[in-house]
């Protein structure tokens, strides 16, 4: 009897978060897992080891028990090996028809998208970017945002106007130089807005979609319903118990972290 309440005690623990053995006690760690960050803003920065999805995997990890290791990679290949099963994880992703098929989420943000484009280009709104055959608009290889963010990608990629790099900093400098007038961006990256010469020769366009979750994104072919499962329970506790809220008040003022989370 005393080891059936200690058990129903244990999980109810686990479910509040509350107690790391609990934890441990509630995931299958029979192998070592795998989780691929990737180098974009405030998410994470490979130059400091730090931002949002760094904390979010350490504190997985952490509740989970579970041995984890822990790489870096471009987003693309990401995508590429959670497909095939060689990754189990990785974070802040967000989801589509196609994507939905291979992987499982476990949402803990959601923000809107937004068009940042350079003064001199003459673009006062979308349609304006979108009509100007000489403007060129820059992404990151593989990223998708908003429906009407994808469907203008989509579009200026039939007549060769995309020009793809691997992350962020690739794609600020070519706009410095004006080799691309507008590139999409999200509230993680505003903070090279700082930098004076990028401040001073842009404008933000927002667009009007709604705010798109993102979440950890989980291998269904590596992972069984179970641990999908399991692994997203976890995710589930960190909001509810105020963990998620406080990781990204680290990096954002108090409303702006709220409203990111709570959705």
């Amino acid at each position: 009897m005393a080891g059936r309440y200690i058990l129903a005690l244990l999980f109810l623990l686990n479910q509040l978060g509350l107690c790391g053995v609990a934890n441990a006690t509630a995931v299958d760690c029979s192998r070592t897992y795998t989780l691929a960050l990737h180098d974009h803003g405030l998410l994470y920065s490979a130059d400091t080891d730090t931002g949002i999805d760094k904390d979010v995997a350490d504190e997985l990890i952490r509740r989970s028990g579970c041995k984890v290791t822990v790489s870096l990679m471009q987003r693309s290949r990401i995508w590429q090996l959670i497909e095939s099963g060689a990754l189990d994880f990785s974070l802040s992703g967000i989801t589509n028809s196609e994507r939905d098929k291979f992987a499982s989420f476990a949402w803990y943000f959601s923000n809107k998208y937004y068009l940042l484009v350079r003064n001199d280009s003459g673009v006062h709104n979308l349609p304006d970017f979108e009509q100007n055959a000489t403007l060129q608009l820059g992404v990151i290889r593989s990223f998708r945002y908003s429906e009407s963010a994808n469907r203008l990608v989509d579009k200026l990629q039939e007549t060769n106007r995309v020009s793809q790099a691997g992350g962020l900093a690739p794609l600020y400098q070519t706009l410095i130089l004006s080799r691309i007038q507008g590139m999409i961006i999200e509230p993680f990256d505003f903070p090279a807005l700082e930098e004076k010469r990028i401040r001073a020769m842009s404008t933000i366009i927002g667009f009007s979609d709604p705010a798109v979750p993102h979440g950890l994104i989980m291998s269904k072919k590596s992972l069984s319903a179970m641990q999908l499962e399991q692994w997203s329970t976890i995710i589930h506790s960190m909001r509810v118990d105020g963990t998620m809220r406080r990781i990204f008040e680290k990096y954002f003022k108090p409303e702006l972290a709220a409203a990111l989370v709570n959705f």
